[in-house]
């Protein structure tokens, strides 16, 4: 029965996979019209090519030695006014929080549009269910943004808001990213392409599991349907809708942001609902999930914490590093989209990240206050798996989060606590930037528990 199913899944896909390659193709060369259109109006000439992931040590592979990793180790100064004027106070660094920010808006993730439609929240439906085991309510809400300056692009926040039966009566915190209750894709690579192995624990903690049995809830949202995840999408979306199905300006908002304007209008209605302390609302993300909840805890001061995981370069980890991910790979066909157009020219052939105004410790310190959670994988060598999580660079997110520091000591706070890159599996918890490398490849399962345990210092329910 098993054997039939998996047999007819098999035959399924093989029949949809041309049609699928052929409307990935289409999105690809769209994608790149549009990357190609905004670095003409740079007026590049060459861009820096991408390095590969997997093939350690073989020519124009990902650099994975440390000994390597810092070709520009003097990294913009964080405490320090545009008028030269030390930070010393917390007034001062609402000043220089703002001239941060000012930076990353005009040159890396883009900026906000003056006017962005509002969004009407509708609870579509509610039933309740055993999640990973536990009692759960869930309620399907949908936001519509209002389109009618520009009919033409519907835009809809679909989300699932997840707690636990046993709570209800309690205002309880959630973790915007934290599980969810839809079904997994079966399939995603065409048939015939090498799959690198992941590897992964035995048995991967299911934070769903472990936050409906902690009390606390988790919200789901679909990113996809509010901006697609590539450059063609650019004019339709909630970025089309803004720019009215016209083109982006170099500084507009790239996906990343949009995403985040997702999470924090996901905390508007969140403010609205009987089960949900507003108070304790939590973002986290994977991968480039990670890069957008990091943008979405810079720009909305409401979230409380965020679990950061293998955000990696364009993330938590400095431009300033050579090691994994490069900057040819984040200005390149597929994740171009995720910045603003002006984040093209620090890929530029002949071009270094050592010319951006800004790095990464200082996104990470727009956060302070407030606690965040930063972690990822180890490097793997083992050939039977893909080189773990290498390519997110675990010690360039570290030392982000040391120089983001001060920022918190500056409020009263600490930050990270410690300087010295610690062991894999070692929990840095003494401060309220939490850090953690793990063992496994690309993902955010093993660290869940201490994530967990980190955030219960800070959120609590309410009755």
């Amino acid at each position: 029965m098993i054997k039939g199913i998996g047999l007819l899944l098999c035959g399924i896909l093989l029949t949809a996979w041309p049609a699928l390659a052929q409307e990935r193709a289409a999105i690809v060369a769209a994608s790149a019209a549009e990357r190609q259109r905004e670095i003409d109006i740079l007026g590049i000439k060459e861009m820096q090519k991408g390095a590969t992931a997997y093939d350690i040590g073989a020519p124009g592979n990902a650099n994975y030695e440390e000994a390597r990793a810092n070709p520009y180790p003097r990294l913009p100064a964080l405490m320090v006014l545009d008028n030269g004027t030390p930070v010393t106070t917390p007034a001062q660094w609402d000043k220089r929080r703002a001239e941060i920010k000012a930076l990353f808006d005009e040159n890396v993730y883009g900026k906000y549009p003056a006017h962005i439609p509002g969004v009407t929240w509708t609870v579509t439906g509610t039933e309740q269910k055993d999640v990973s085991g536990v009692p759960a309510l869930i309620k399907h809400v949908s936001g519509l943004v209002d389109n009618s300056a520009y009919p033409a692009i519907s835009v809809t926040i679909d989300m699932d808001v997840v707690t636990p039966i046993a709570t209800k009566g309690q205002k309880v915190p959630v973790i915007i990213g934290g599980g969810s209750v839809r079904p997994r894709p079966v399939f995603s690579f065409p048939p015939g392409q090498p799959v690198h192995r992941l590897k992964m624990p035995d048995n991967p903690p299911d934070p769903a599991k472990l936050l409906l049995q902690k009390g606390w809830g988790f919200v789901y949202i679909d990113y996809n349907a509010v901006q697609a995840d590539n450059g063609a999408g650019l004019t339709r979306g909630i970025i089309g809708l803004t720019s009215k199905g016209q083109p982006r300006k170099l500084d507009d908002w790239g996906v990343l942001r949009a995403w985040a304007w997702a999470d924090s209008r996901a905390l508007d209605y969140l403010q609205t609902d009987p089960d949900v302390n507003a108070r304790a609302v939590g973002v986290m993300g994977h991968s480039r999930g990670g890069k957008a909840a990091l943008v979405a805890m810079a720009d909305d001061p409401r979230i409380a914490i965020g679990y950061i995981s293998s955000s990696g370069a364009g993330g938590a980890n400095l431009y300033r590093r050579n090691y994994g991910e490069t900057m040819g790979n984040l200005a390149g066909v597929s994740e171009f989209h995720w910045f603003a157009g002006n984040f093209l020219r620090y890929a530029a052939a002949g071009h270094t990240a050592n010319e951006m105004p800004v790095d990464a410790h200082e996104f990470i310190a727009l956060v302070a206050p407030r606690p965040i959670f930063i972690g990822g994988g180890a490097l793997i060598t083992d050939p039977e798996y893909a080189p773990g999580d290498a390519w997110q660079d675990a010690q360039g997110m570290f030392e982000a989060a040391v120089a983001a520091s001060p920022a918190w000591r500056v409020l009263g706070v600490q930050g990270l606590g410690i300087t010295t890159f610690p062991p894999v599996n070692t929990l840095v918890q003494t401060g309220r930037i939490a850090y953690r490398q793990h063992a496994y490849g690309h993902t955010p399962a093993p660290n869940w528990p201490f994530f967990i345990d980190f955030a219960g210092r800070y959120l609590k329910a309410a009755p």
